[in-house]
């Protein structure tokens, strides 16, 4: 109800008194009432303001669609335009480029033919004058000797393909019968020369003589007849080539070239008058009734030896024709079509213009070839502004010639074609206008939304307000209203001001001093920065099984995909300490959106670094997709600048910097955690949907308790559809933004996909290939490159390995080694020019995939178990390869002679000498657990399994040797054994290295166990007996012996490696066998007992071990690391073994619990 009817309907009521609430009343009430509705009638207005602000707001949005119409076409039509404009320039550039490369080069070749002919005229004229003052010989009776070869020099500096050009002598009127006996006498001569020299076999000189006239003629009408007009005469006389008159029915010697055309008579007498080369367009005759446009070109030549006497008699003019077709072939590069070339000659006109005697042709180049189009001027009249011209011979003044006479000027002009422009034009402006108008049309739906939320909060708002100024209005007078209004205003104001002064800058910073040199240091103070700290979780325990230059192939390209998202998302990378990459963002160029800047950097790290561990897995080997990223983030203050001093770097100081380093070492695995203070900016910048605050405070030293928060992760699907992702910018959905999880779990291999689709296990069996390719390549270059079929061992392969019942019989003490002499050691092939088969590696691949179908879902003995055996076998073989300078196998030591790798061998027992012998105990490591039935092999022979009625000791391990071998000497991998071994030797001494390799991982049998104790103490110990046995023989023991400790301390590498990889497989392990013991295949709880065994595993078995790795000294370094280790976890394990094991438990029953409710289920 508005204020004027609500006023009226009073009015109403008082007029008629009617008995209600209000006309009951006494009058001083109803006054009262009537004086307070009234006042509040006059001051409450705020509807009308919504409205009138409503209809603003509304011509507002209006206002704002049409400018982003408005902007939207003007921005889309300009970027067309601008486009098509750079694609004209484009267009005029190239054609540029085109044109002044025709015309250079037809210039230069004008340039260098006028040049050379000049050359040979002169040449010519000196030889006559030699002749003359020998012979007493003159013009016109002059032959050119040895004219064939002169001619063939001349054609080929002229630099054209296919010119035609002959010597006419001028002769007067009196010499022409003396001429006739000349050219009679001379003809054979001349001809039998150029006969010659061309390669002409089947012609004879005499055959050409019948074909020339004796006489001076003319030529027209294709009808010979004598010359009889008065004055001097040009007859041709020599040629060439001649080949080009072979065919032809007449010889055109002795036809008076004057009278061949017009031109040519003009062309000659202007000749005579400029005394220098005339160049006349004419018409070239190339067959019968045939004729194309060309040059004909006038070289006088001049009497005597002298070339600079200005005196000098013409004697004779060298006539040369050129087609105007030959200039122009091969200029241009393939691809580069439709450029019209015109060529116009002409004289001066009376107006000036040159179109007096014109004559104009054009072509067209397309790339190297060129074609007539036709004579006439066919250029686009639309591309006259882009001509670009040269004018090849200048004119004469019409003063010096005779009257009627014109020296034509030779212009050469170059247009485009249309069809040149069609070919460099793209869809580029069509695209980039979409583009355009698609982000104008997001960006308006964007706005719309943001204006559909943000009028939605106002009219909320606006409600409110309303309600609240109806009480308000209600309860308080008008006078009193506004003055609380005024207030509420005043102090609003009052705090904000107040906050910005709060908010201001710093004060200034102190004054430094400088240092004994008089210069400041280069520092400033960055008052808002973030600052991001990312570790790599796991790294120190992956690298103790890793080696070295594996190590820094990890750091450099994780680092490396960190750099370039750094680059991109404009964040300055500090340095990286250790394992730990630090960078910031707002320095040192500052920013207002450093912190969602530096959260954004941080979450694609994180994505980065799934992907890169995830390829680097096929490469570097097992539990490197199990490395994580943990981030920290804080922002603040920091002073930045060079600390001076040896290797200088920029570094960044301040509490800011310690807490971001708090904020990563608190933080999770696979977590972003952010400080307070960086999370507030995130949500001032409107990103709080990026950020979930951390449950339980976090605890830093300094600081006391602290409120963080967690960043969410990027949502794994793709970016919408339509969207345009500019580099370095992440488009984030908060609907597809899912929160971490707190435990990372395990990996299921069916379903997390890494490099190209492949699982895990797919991963490690490219990595285990990788390896035995480059062992198989290193025997193949010992035997220099060579693989052979071996059909001739077929038989030999079916009945290896049943000498005896059981494989364990195949045990010897002493493996003989390949020995390699000098020679031998200089015939090997260098690594790196060796090429493996398709056929073999796919065998490989194939059969590698079929060994790792056969390990069963053990939590222990399983395939990436045996590929973490291998890990340790490749290290250790390594450590043996680089304990000298090398062993000259591998492509970094290609020039290694062979006395060093005799003594390296000596040094190692000759494992490093034979690549048979490696790839063995690789391939060994492989296959020791195939089919592995998860309980030892005391169980199985308790259960009295048929696998343990057949071998009865070391049940698993011969099991494992017999499906391996089996596989292995099927047909479909013939191609990979001939790739192993090419002899029996090679076949036995391969089979012999695995039955021992693979048995000596049965460090259980005591008597087995006894027995390589024994051979070691005989072997190493410094006795009499060790002394008296000959070098060969103990070599090969020691080899032996070598090889069954390496494969045992692989077995148990986890053990000799930094704890968390102990911890890990000591976990899988328990877990494999509590698991048995809860399934009834193991007598006694293990846990009982699990604690004490392991430490009496590590002092009778692990570390005694070590240590003879370490006394037998071919592993280097790594005996001393994995001594170090293996002492280590030893005592880790006493402090903590206890409460692990009962975790151990605990966890195992945990999963049991919910295995049986799923069940139930």
């Amino acid at each position: 109800m508005s204020a004027a009817n609500f006023k009226n309907m009073q009015a109403t009521e008082q007029s008629t008194h009617y008995s209600s609430g209000w006309g009951s009343e006494s009058r001083s009430g109803s006054e009262s009432r009537s004086d307070l509705s009234s006042d509040y009638r006059e001051a409450y207005i705020p509807p009308i303001v919504a409205k009138r602000e409503e209809a603003n707001v509304l011509r507002a949005r209006c206002l704002v669609a049409l400018i982003l119409l408005l902007a939207m076409a003007a921005v889309g039509t300009s970027t067309n335009l601008l486009v098509r404009q750079q694609e004209r320039s484009n267009f005029e550039y190239e054609f540029e480029g085109s044109a002044i490369e025709i015309l250079t080069v037809v210039s230069s070749t004008t340039n260098q033919f006028f040049d050379s002919l000049d050359s040979f005229a002169a040449s010519i004229g000196a030889q006559a004058a030699v002749e003359h003052a020998l012979l007493n010989t003159s013009w016109p009776f002059y032959r050119v000797k040895q004219w064939a070869v002169q001619a063939e020099k001349l054609a080929q500096l002229t630099g054209i393909d296919n010119p035609f050009f002959g010597v006419s002598p001028i002769v007067q009127e009196d010499e022409r019968d003396q001429w006739r006996i000349f050219s009679a006498e001379q003809n054979p001569l001349w001809y039998q020369e150029s006969l010659e020299y061309e390669g002409y076999t089947d012609v004879t000189a005499q055959d050409l003589v019948n074909l020339t006239f004796p006489y001076i003629y003319s030529y027209e009408n294709y009808q010979a007849t004598p010359v009889t007009r008065p004055g001097e005469v040009l007859p041709y006389f020599q040629a060439y080539p001649i080949g080009l008159q072979v065919n032809l029915p007449i010889m055109i010697t002795n036809c008076d070239s004057l009278l061949s055309s017009p031109q040519t008579e003009e062309v000659y007498q202007i000749t005579k008058v400029i005394r220098k080369p005339s160049l006349a367009f004419t018409r070239i005759s190339i067959a019968p009734h045939v004729s194309v446009p060309g040059g004909q070109l006038v070289q006088p030549i001049f009497d005597g030896a002298d070339t600079k006497a200005d005196n000098r008699k013409m004697v004779a003019v060298i006539f040369i024709q050129v087609p105007w077709l030959d200039y122009l072939q091969n200029i241009l590069s393939e691809g580069e079509d439709g450029i019209n070339v015109v060529i116009e000659s002409a004289c001066p006109s009376e107006d000036g213009s040159l179109r007096d005697r014109y004559n104009v042709v054009t072509y067209r180049i397309n790339g190297p070839e060129a074609v007539l189009l036709e004579e006439d001027d066919l250029h686009d009249p639309n591309y006259e502004a882009l001509v670009v011209s040269d004018v090849l011979v200048e004119g004469v003044d019409s003063s010096l010639l005779p009257e009627g006479a014109c020296f034509p000027t030779l212009t050469l002009y170059v247009y485009p074609t249309a069809e040149l422009e069609d070919s460099l034009k793209t869809n580029t402006a069509a695209i980039y206008t979409v583009v355009v108008i698609v982000i104008f049309i997001f960006t308006s739906l964007v706005f719309l939304l943001y204006d559909f939320f943000v009028g939605k909060r106002q009219r909320t708002v606006m409600e409110r307000i309303m309600k609240q100024d109806r009480i308000v209005s209600d309860v308080f007078p008008t006078a009193i209203r506004n003055r609380l209004y005024e207030n509420q205003a005043k102090n609003t104001m009052d705090g904000f001001d107040n906050d910005l002064m709060d908010d201001g800058p710093l004060s200034p910073s102190e004054t430094f001093t400088s240092n004994a040199n008089g210069s400041f240091p280069l520092a400033d103070l960055f008052p808002s920065v973030t600052v991001v700290f990312a570790d790599l979780v796991g790294f120190t325990a992956w690298s103790s099984a890793r080696e070295p230059h594996h190590v820094f192939i990890l750091l450099e390209t994780i680092y490396g995909a960190f750099d370039k998202l750094a680059y991109r998302h404009s964040v300055f990378k500090v340095e990286t300490v250790g394992d730990c990459y630090v960078a910031a963002a707002g320095l040192p160029d500052p920013t207002d959106d450093h912190a969602v800047v530096a959260c954004r950097f941080a979450r694609d790290c994180q994505k980065k670094m799934k992907d890169v561990t995830l390829k680097l897995e096929v490469s570097l080997g097992p539990d490197t997709s199990d490395l994580e990223l943990r981030t920290g983030i804080h922002s603040g203050q920091v002073t930045a600048g060079v600390l001076r001093g040896q290797r200088s770097r920029f570094q960044l100081f301040g509490d800011t910097v310690n807490t971001c380093s708090r904020m990563e070492s608190s933080g999770e695995q696979s977590r972003i955690q952010v400080s307070k203070v960086t999370a507030e900016l995130l949500i001032e910048a409107g990103f709080s949907r990026w950020i979930i605050p951390r449950k339980n405070k976090i605890y830093v030293k300094g600081k006391g308790e602290m409120q963080t928060y967690w960043v969410k992760k990027i949502s794994k699907s793709n970016k919408p559809k339509g969207t345009d992702q500019k580099p370095g910018i992440r488009i984030l959905d908060d609907e597809a933004e899912t929160e971490y999880s707190s435990e990372r779990g395990e990996e299921d291999d069916n379903e997390i996909l890494g490099v190209e689709g492949m699982n895990r296990t797919e991963r490690l069996v490219e990595w285990n290939v990788e390896v035995l390719i480059s062992l198989l390549e290193q025997i193949v270059g010992s035997r220099g490159g060579v693989v052979s079929q071996i059909q001739s061992l077929r038989d030999v392969e079916k009945n290896i390995g049943i000498c005896g019942e059981t494989v364990l019989e195949e045990f010897t003490p002493m493996i003989p080694l390949k020995r390699w002499d000098a020679e031998e050691l200089q015939y090997r092939q260098n690594t790196a020019t060796v090429v493996i088969g398709e056929e073999a590696k796919s065998q490989l691949r194939q059969y590698i995939s079929a060994i790792a179908g056969m390990y069963p879902d053990n939590a222990f003995h399983n395939f990436e178990h045996a590929s973490h055996v291998t890990a340790s076998v490749k290290k250790l073989l390594a450590r043996i390869v680089l304990v000298g300078d090398g062993n000259g196998l591998s492509a970094s030591s290609p020039t290694k002679n062979s006395v060093d790798l005799e003594d390296l061998a000596g040094h190692s027992y000759g494992i490093t000498s034979d690549p048979l012998t490696q790839f063995a105990v690789v391939f060994s490591a492989i296959i020791h657990d195939v089919d592995h039935p998860g309980v030892p092999n005391a169980q199985l022979v308790k259960e009295n399994t048929p696998c343990a009625q057949i071998y009865r000791k070391s049940v698993a391990e011969q099991k494992s040797i017999d499906i391996a071998w089996d596989m292995l000497m099927s047909d479909e991998y013939g191609a990979l054994r001939a790739c192993i071994y090419q002899t029996e030797d090679e076949l036995r001494r391969f089979r012999q290295l695995v039955v021992n390799t693979v048995l000596a991982t049965d460090i259980v049998d005591k008597e087995l166990q006894a027995l390589r104790k024994a051979r070691w103490e005989r072997a190493f110990a410094s006795t009499s007996e060790a002394l008296d046995e000959g070098t060969v023989e103990s070599e090969d023991r020691k080899a032996t012996i070598v090889i069954e400790h390496l494969i045992q301390a692989s077995d148990v590498s986890h053990t000799m490696q930094h704890w968390h990889v102990y911890k890990k497989w000591n976990k899988r392990f328990f877990m494999e066998c509590y698991g048995a013991y809860r399934a009834g295949r193991a007598a006694s709880d293990p846990s009982k007992g699990w604690y004490k065994g392991e430490i009496g595993f590590f002092d009778f078995y692990v570390i005694p071990l070590a240590k003879k790795l370490q006394s037998c000294g071919v592993f280097g370094v790594s005996s001393h690391e994995y001594l170090n280790y293996a002492k280590a976890n030893r005592d880790e394990w006493a402090r903590e073994g206890e409460a692990i094991v009962q975790q151990l438990v605990a966890e195992f029953e945990s999963r049991q619990s919910s295995s049986d409710r799923s069940l139930m289920i």
